[in-house]
């Protein structure tokens, strides 16, 4: 393979194609670090919606390390993942602490930092400190698998490679290059190759296996779970919302009261009540009433909440505490709110 004629020819493609995003044009690793955890597992469309929002709201890394984690998860409402907030929050705070507010220019100290995994410290250090390293996405893979006619590139043959194809005096377009091939010419299904600017390197193309290249990959299909919710109104307070546990799905924000209908069971009504009692509201059958309900797709989970509504005649009896608490309509806009569970939230 002809490293320079490929690079550069790649290179003039890139410069003459490569798409408007609001993030090229930055050169603040800070604003850069933010893009690329936000393209982790997103598409570029969903992105475009959240990124200068969240650049306007915390502009700085110092901003955004000074920021509670509420205001974090409130900004990354919607974009999913919620993990990643978390932890470009906990890149943020410790930055400030280790580095004094700048991110570090070296890829052994980008990785100290936390969720900055090798994609990440290969797409910031090439694009925002010029560092000759590789930076492998799903669309930098199947590029390669294709060049190569690799039918399943593992881990450590993607880094080889693309660690020595890499331009040395062009690092973050070479990186920001590959990945624009993927996405817009060497897309997963009908490549096309016509149009490509390096279709003469690629030995898919020769074979007839472009479409088949890489083979992909078995994901386990999402497991079915349905969710029982005590939607619980109180005249004077508004509705009841509990903070969830930080270590699991959806860690750290506000949602209803909910529980897990085994399969088989078929009384989720019955098991709102329980939940409902162990918050210290008693009610009969009769007083509780179905809303509509609401199907939302995890990686991992099939979800479907069944929400049951009970209107208190009498003030709150449930006391506040610092993960319960009552939100009228204005204040849950200003909580982190699963994007199903406001929509529940929204038909009252």
């Amino acid at each position: 393979m002809h490293h320079s004629r490929l690079r550069e020819a790649l290179l003039a493609h890139y410069d003459r194609h490569q798409r408007d995003l609001p993030w090229r044009a930055e050169s603040d690793p800070y604003r850069i670090l933010v893009s690329e955890v936000m393209l982790q597992q997103t598409r570029v469309e969903t992105v475009l919606g959240y990124y200068e929002a969240w650049i306007e709201r915390f502009p700085t890394v110092r901003a955004l390390a000074e920021a509670s984690e509420a205001e974090v998860l409130k900004a990354w409402e919607g974009l999913g993942y919620y993990r990643r907030a978390r932890y470009l929050h906990r890149a943020a705070m410790m930055v400030c602490e280790r580095f004094q507010g700048e991110l570090p220019s070296s890829a052994e100290q980008l990785r100290e930092i936390p969720g900055v995994g090798e994609y990440t410290v290969g797409a910031v250090g090439s694009i925002a400190f010029g560092l000759q390293v590789p930076a492998v996405d799903g669309n930098v893979r199947r590029v390669l698998a294709r060049w190569f006619d690799v039918a399943e590139p593992s881990a450590a043959w993607l880094r080889e490679v693309a660690t020595e194809l890499v331009d040395p005096d062009r690092p973050g377009d070479w990186n920001q290059a590959l990945m624009d091939l993927g996405a817009t010419v060497c897309t997963p299904r009908a490549p096309r190759c016509e149009v490509c600017p390096v279709s003469w390197v690629c030995a898919a193309r020769k074979a007839g296996t472009a479409e088949k290249r890489p083979e992909p990959k078995r994901k386990r299909a999402p497991r079915p779970a349905t969710f029982a919710l005590a939607v619980l109104r109180s005249p004077d307070a508004g509705v009841l919302m509990v903070r969830r546990p930080q270590g699991g799905l959806l860690g750290g924000m506000w949602a209803l009261p909910e529980v897990e209908i085994e399969q088989g069971e078929r009384a989720p009504l019955q098991a709102v009540r329980r939940l409902a009692e162990g918050l210290g509201v008693r009610a009969s059958s009769r007083s509780w009433r179905p809303l509509r309900s609401v199907r939302h797709r995890f990686t991992h989970i099939d979800a479907t909440y069944l929400p049951w509504l009970l209107d208190l005649r009498a003030p709150s009896p449930v006391s506040s505490e610092p993960d319960r608490r009552w939100v009228d309509h204005a204040e849950r806009q200003d909580l982190a709110v699963p994007v199903a569970q406001r929509n529940i939230l929204e038909d009252l």
